[in-house]
């Protein structure tokens, strides 16, 4: 490894990596935080179930290009430079969040809104897709022998950092704003901050030298001329790429995404937990959390880097399902205890319920079986299907007690609307009764066996995440890295990572079933631990110079 010459040593490489990662990271996962007021400013023209699967999948599209945004600049990162690209992904990524913070509604501008803050979206996609692999490679690079996991472990912790930035930015924002307030209009001044984030990052970056590897290449003329051909058109790499996905990133991104985004969608969605309440508990564990990333970063140079990755995905898929059924009986006892003595079961002809969820948006769910799926869902109470004969109104059983449905089918648009609200109301009645909250109640929450329940949960994150960078950067060639290790990472945690919470949330809306979302991250976590252990090579230590 070429002599580094930033200006700082190494301390400096990590720390302008890292600093400008976390930034990027933060603009990234705001709108993740904030799904539920996109949902309501940009998605307001469609009904609420449609409107929240449409605002995840809004937040889905970032993730879906960055296999694109991989491509793109991980070619230009190993033609003219891993610092000179991920100066131009920042830039993006920092131009495109403050313009969010800017567009009008669906209110003032009509489809245009969803369309513009889509657009916004795919580019900070596309950006993400270019940065992460920059930073991951720049910093192995000028790590010195030994000390790989533990170098990159610090770029590991970025995106941790930046979703608790973007979540305590929310928290003082909201606070010093009020509810109201923050609901109306100042949703948007977390995204408007970035503006400060981006100037204060390129400062810092901009402070960075090359890496030396990629220096020593263009003082050798060996740079590659045509890195996406060398990379996935020559069978011995493109074989590397798909194990590195199929063994390595996959699980990786599943158990990221369920430990942190999916974690607090199940506490705010599911358990009808408090905003403010469910962003501070996820927010402390994510802070009790982030060393750990270094010290399995630091542990993987000691031991290797696949044995505690597949380790986490392992634990991840035994215990995701006890961990969130008991996160639901200490967020939500009341919740817990009623679904146990008073269990809800939608006894409806199967022919009668659809799947509800209209692309359109306008579409009118008017049969009994939907009615009352609708009803349960929004009030986010499980339950369990039973078929009924043809032609049957739907019945909601509620312990012993059942509630007649009611059929809209043959009722006018405005008598089918006021029949549902008196409906619905009718059955919260019900459901109160049997002890079904409407809301958590915040005093009954047992904070600190959530939070534990939560760190537990970021604990597999670390194992999973802290040593992925180096494990990447250690599979490829240094004339091809950027390019070949960014489209493997960014597929796993663009694609299965990315997708996860709409995907786990319609699984749960189509079986009523609150749990039923994590067979998604057991079964790609699985799948990524049997690929891992019989076909991927263990490359600790690797020479990374060639």
């Amino acid at each position: 490894m070429s002599q580094d010459k930033t200006r700082g040593g190494n301390g400096m490489v990590i720390a302008g990596a890292s600093v400008g990662t976390v930034f990027e990271w933060y603009d990234f996962y705001l709108y993740g935080s904030l799904a539920g007021f996109i949902t309501q400013h940009f998605f307001s023209g469609v009904n609420e179930t449609t409107g929240y699967i449409f605002a995840l999948l809004a937040f889905a599209a970032g993730f879906a290009v960055r296999p694109f945004g991989a491509l793109v600049f991980g070619r230009l990162g190993d033609l003219w430079g891993r610092k000179n690209t991920f100066l131009v992904t920042m830039l993006l990524m920092g131009l495109s969040t403050f313009a969010v913070g800017l567009l009008p509604g669906y209110d003032q501008i009509g489809v245009a809104a969803p369309v513009a803050l889509i657009v916004m979206r795919l580019i900070q996609g596309l950006a993400l897709g270019g940065e992460y692999g920059g930073a991951a490679t720049y910093v192995a690079e000028h790590a010195p022998p030994g000390k790989r996991g533990l170098y990159t472990s610090w770029i590991q912790t970025t995106a941790t950092l930046g979703l608790f930035l973007s979540l305590v930015v929310i928290l003082v924002v909201r606070t010093m704003l009020g509810e109201e307030v923050f609901k109306a209009w100042a949703w948007r001044i977390p995204f408007l901050v970035s503006a400060l984030l981006l100037v204060a990052s390129l400062w810092i970056r901009l402070r960075l030298n090359e890496s030396p590897v990629f220096q020593k290449m263009v003082d050798e003329g060996t740079t590659s001329k045509k890195p996406l051909t060398e990379a996935f058109g020559q069978w011995s790499n493109l074989k590397l790429v798909l194990l590195a996905l199929g063994g390595l990133t996959a699980g990786q991104a599943v158990v990221w995404y369920t430990g942190q985004f999916y974690a607090l969608f199940f506490l705010e969605k599911m358990l009808k937990l408090d905003g403010a309440l469910a962003n501070t508990l996820v927010a402390i564990a994510l802070i009790l959390g982030v060393p750990f990333f270094v010290v399995f970063g630091w542990l993987s140079d000691k031991v290797g880097r696949k044995p505690i990755i597949l380790l986490g995905c392992l634990l991840a898929a035994l215990t995701y399902f006890p961990i969130f059924k008991a996160i639901t009986a200490q967020a939500n006892p009341a919740l817990a205890a009623a679904t146990a003595t008073n269990p809800v079961t939608v006894i409806a002809d199967p022919a009668d319920c659809a799947f509800q969820f209209d692309p359109v948006g306008k579409k009118a769910f008017t049969s009994s079986c939907d009615v009352a799926k609708g009803a349960l869902a929004t009030a986010g109470v499980t339950y369990t299907n039973q078929a009924a004969p043809a032609g049957t109104l739907a019945v909601v059983k509620i312990g012993a007690v059942e509630v007649s449905g009611m059929d809209g089918t043959k009722l006018a648009k405005a008598d089918f609307a006021a029949a549902k609200t008196a409906w619905t109301k009718a059955l919260g009645a019900d459901l109160a009764k049997a002890g079904y909250p409407a809301k958590a109640d915040s005093a009954l929450v047992h904070k600190p066996a959530v939070v534990g329940l939560l760190f537990l949960l970021m604990f597999y994150v670390t194992m999973v995440y802290g040593p992925i960078a180096a494990a990447l950067v250690e599979m490829f060639p240094a004339r091809i890295r950027y390019t070949s290790m960014s489209l493997p990472y960014h597929i796993g945690n663009g694609w299965f990572g990315g997708f996860l919470p709409t995907t786990a949330f319609a699984m749960v809306a189509a079986t009523g079933n609150i749990y039923y979302g994590l067979w998604y991250p057991i079964v790609i976590a699985a799948v990524t631990v049997v690929v891992g252990v019989f076909f991927v090579k263990e490359m600790r230590g690797a020479n990374i110079d060639a």
